[in-house]
This record gives C-alpha cells, sequence and structure tokens, in this order.
C-alpha cells in the first residue's frame, strides 16, 4: 500500500470539501475543521478500497467518520454540525458511475444492436444502482451520528414544554 498516494487523495478530497464550502458560503473560520474532515473520510474511503472491501460500505464508513467528526468541531467552532458535514462529504458523491450510468442511458436511447443491448443495459442499471447506494449510504453515514448524540428526543422536547406550562 503506497500511503504517499494515500495522503495526497486525502488532500485533494480535503480540498474539495474547502471549494464545496466557500460554494455554501460557510463561515471562514470553519474552513480549516472542512478539510480535515473532507481529508480523513477520503483517507478512509481510500483505504478501504485498498483493502478490496465494496464501495459502498467503504463511502458508508467515510460517512460516518465526517459524522461523528462534524458533532466535534461543531461543539468547538460553535457552529451547526451540517456546516462541517455537507461540504465535506461532497466529494465522496460518486460522478464517474453516474456518468457510466448517463453513457448508458443515451447509448439505449439511440440505435443500437440487439446483440449488445441487453450488455449495455445491465450495465446502465448496475451502475445506476450503484449511483443509488453510495448516495444513500452518504447521506445515512452523516445523519446516524447526529441522531445518535443528539441530547434530546423530539418527544422530550414536547413533553417538557406542555410539563413548564403546569
Amino acid at each position: 500500500m503506497d500511503w504517499l498516494l494515500l495522503l495526497e487523495k486525502g488532500f485533494w478530497f480535503g480540498l474539495a470539501a474547502v471549494g464545496f464550502a466557500i460554494l455554501f458560503n460557510v463561515p471562514v473560520r470553519t474552513l480549516l475543521s472542512v478539510f480535515i474532515m473532507g481529508a480523513l473520510g477520503g483517507i478512509i474511503k481510500n483505504l478501504l478500497l485498498q483493502f478490496e472491501i465494496n464501495v459502498i460500505i467503504a463511502s458508508f464508513a467515510g460517512a460516518v467518520l465526517i459524522g461523528f467528526i462534524s458533532i466535534s468541531f461543531a461543539h468547538n467552532k460553535h457552529a451547526p454540525p451540517p456546516i462541517f458535514a455537507i461540504p465535506a462529504v461532497i466529494p465522496m458523491v460518486p460522478g464517474i458511475f453516474a456518468y457510466r450510468m448517463m453513457l448508458g442511458l443515451i447509448s439505449l436511447a439511440g440505435n443500437i444492436n440487439q446483440a449488445a443491448y441487453s450488455q449495455v443495459l445491465s450495465d446502465t442499471i448496475h451502475n445506476g444502482l450503484k449511483v443509488m447506494f453510495i448516495l444513500m449510504s452518504l447521506a445515512t453515514g452523516v445523519a446516524i451520528p447526529m441522531l445518535i448524540t443528539r441530547k434530546d428526543s423530539a418527544k422530550e422536547i414536547r413533553f417538557r414544554k406542555v410539563k413548564d406550562n403546569f
């Protein structure tokens, strides 16, 4: 395993995360934290891919790490966790699979011979499902830590408001 290449990929993930953070106009004080989270999430994803773990599970693990770290940074920087987590997880969106799916859809819409039709259809569906599951794993991976570490449930908040009125 080439550790230098892994660190380089982490650097580019972090830089992409900062780019999305700037695009979303997050506070300047949070940019270093977003860079660190994006880099760590990308390193975890690529490290798991080096060990031949499925790309969906590797993306989920990177997103869960970003979700937990975002809560820590949120408390330190006094900002909501999504300000850190969303820009940091966007570089893990599966662009190549979506691109291949769209190319397959375009091929299916055009004139294609019957021999290649079933292979193109199979590849297009495979890439589309992979995109869908990776996106679901990223969303779930970021959301789960925020739900787990939440101090009060919605039911307790409503009960306390009613109780305080009496």
